[in-house]
């Protein structure tokens, strides 16, 4: 008998579920893990405002230079549609990163250091640990924006993704989702927003704000194609900055968020998930 990827991938996801629900109660829910929750080994940020506020600045310019830049380049080249939407969207990403680590502030030490193989186990059990929570919170924001007559809209990325062609263009959209977002991202907002906002505001606060922002990148507000996918991933970017304060260690939710990116990914492409 015949079985296609897309059921294999579908039998993949349930045993991430599963795996994912015991991970969950092991390393979180359970009364033995709660005990084990002591003092976060992420020092206090002593960042001055404005010294923030210029990190964030830089952010900001790296992103729109260089995206301003690649775009002029791409249209004197001669590149559009698909292939232009991507170098945007991987320069917007590198002119963060570059604004994030050419900032003139003081960035203090914000990872513990760890063995990188405890680092890369970690961030795998904090993907596991996330997965039926990021399952339920889209199943019931699906379910609401079909109650308020929403018709669903995927992500652009998602729907660029089905629709590619090109073995290079797709390539570079993988490694685009995989390895540079996950960094850029996790640089970006738990190791400046979070970090920064951590002991400053109510914890709350500093959890949800920067998780509102990373999930608002990844909606087309002039469409609002991927809304449906707004609480899913402000879910995860607060369960990222748990990690991170957890473990201490940037690299965890780096991690973490490249397998979630990655298995996304492979959804996709095996048509596991079928946009409509």
């Amino acid at each position: 008998m015949h079985v296609s990827a897309a059921e294999v991938m579908g039998y993949v996801q349930a045993a991430l579920l599963a795996g994912g629900l015991i991970v969950l109660w092991r390393v979180a829910l359970s009364p033995a893990a709660r005990a084990r929750w002591g003092d976060s080994p992420l020092p206090h940020w002593n960042l001055p405002i404005v010294d923030f506020l210029v990190f964030g600045g830089c952010v900001l310019c790296g992103a729109f230079g260089l995206l301003v830049l690649v775009a002029f380049g791409a249209k004197f080249a001669g590149i559009s549609g698909d292939a232009a939407t991507l170098l945007a969207g991987a320069a917007m990403q590198v002119g963060m990163l570059a604004g994030a680590l050419l900032a003139p502030v003081n960035r203090g030490l914000h990872s513990a250091s760890a063995r990188p193989g405890a680092v890369v186990a970690a961030g795998f059990a904090v993907f596991l640990a996330s997965f039926p929570l990021i399952a339920g919170t889209a199943v019931v924001a699906q379910q609401l924006a079909q109650a308020a007559g929403l018709p669903p809209q995927p992500q652009d990325t998602v729907l660029m993704l089905t629709r590619l062609e090109s073995r290079g263009l797709i390539a570079a959209m993988i490694l685009l989702a995989v390895a540079v977002a996950p960094i850029v991202e996790e640089a970006v907002f738990r190791a400046g927003a979070f970090r920064f906002l951590r002991g400053r505001v109510p914890r709350w606060v500093a959890l949800l704000l920067p998780g509102i922002f990373f999930a608002a990148l990844h909606v087309n507000w002039g469409t609002f194609a991927g809304l449906d996918s707004l609480a899913p991933l402000v879910v995860l970017a607060v369960l990222f900055s748990l990690a991170y304060e957890r473990t201490g260690h940037i690299g965890v939710p780096i991690i973490a968020h490249a397998l979630f990116n990655l298995n996304t990914v492979i959804g996709i492409l095996t048509g596991f998930v079928q946009p409509p």
